[in-house]
């Protein structure tokens, strides 16, 4: 093969790719969001549903403050609104909980920790908190390894808080979704503050819970965790993420069009990572 002959064919080969993958792309109706088209066109539309749903108020009554640890394990609350809690509830801790620990002195209430993966007790000095090796589920269970998992009705009526108004932060690697569409509304009604961290976003049972926890709260806040920041999920740039709902009982919107402030109080999850926020 002569070298003029070699060069045609590399330049076929590359306006073929070139167009390959312009064939590939595909841009949305409102001209916003670049996608592979290999994607199905009803995951798109999941996202941006879930995305819109998802973006915070300002609340004119909120001063936002941040419990727990400095980077991974550190939630926003409404530092303001939270007078008339009488319990704390603190899921997935994986070992330690500082959130639960800051909660139970600041208010001083009892925080009950949730964890049935990781049996270790946290110490939490001067803190009223008591450890359930048991997690939070949809429904009752028991795996293979003798995990216990529960409802939060249950675990709520079992510790004599059914009624009492909580706080309740949840980070439970999935098992956030069908918890919060499978539990009572008299669950949320008693919730004054819930910060979740979600983990997925191509689901459509994700939009249905986020528009559940809406008929109750407020979106607040809205933190991207840095370990899982991506370009794949757009316009999510990380598929999970920190969210604070405040009951629609105790937060005044703002009328102003002021943004919500929670990002002077953001810090990254991994600490020596840039955030994706």
């Amino acid at each position: 093969m002569n070298r003029v002959t070699w060069w045609a064919i590399v330049a076929i080969a590359v306006v073929v790719a070139v167009a390959g993958w312009r064939l590939t792309r595909t841009r949305l109706p409102d001209d916003t969001i670049v996608v592979n088209a290999k994607e199905p066109v009803e995951v798109v539309r999941i996202r941006k549903a879930l995305f819109a749903e998802l973006q915070p108020i300002a609340l004119a009554n909120c001063d936002l403050k941040r419990f727990g640890e400095a980077n991974d394990g550190g939630y926003l609350l409404c530092g303001n609104l939270l007078g008339a809690v009488k319990a704390g509830y603190s899921y997935g801790i994986s070992g330690y909980d500082g959130w639960g620990c800051q909660v139970a002195k600041e208010l001083a209430v009892k925080v009950h920790q949730y964890d049935c993966f990781d049996p270790t007790v946290p110490v939490c000095s001067g803190g009223a908190t008591e450890f359930h090796h048991e997690c939070v589920a949809g429904g009752p269970s028991t795996d293979d390894s003798g995990r216990r998992f529960e409802t939060p009705a249950h675990q709520i009526a079992a510790n004599g808080d059914a009624g009492r108004q909580l706080v309740v932060k949840i980070d439970v690697e999935g098992a956030e979704w069908d918890t919060f569409l499978r539990s009572p509304d008299a669950v949320f009604e008693q919730i004054d503050q819930l910060v979740v961290e979600f983990h997925g976003v191509n689901e459509q049972r994700f939009v249905d819970a986020v528009r559940k926890l809406k008929r109750f709260y407020y979106v607040v806040d809205l933190h991207y965790n840095n370990y899982s920041c991506t370009t794949l999920h757009r316009p999510f740039p990380a598929w999970a993420f920190e969210v604070l709902f405040v009951s629609k009982r105790l937060g005044v919107p703002d009328e102003s069009g002021k943004q919500a402030g929670g990002r002077a109080l953001h810090q990254p999850n991994h600490p020596k990572l840039r955030d994706c926020q």
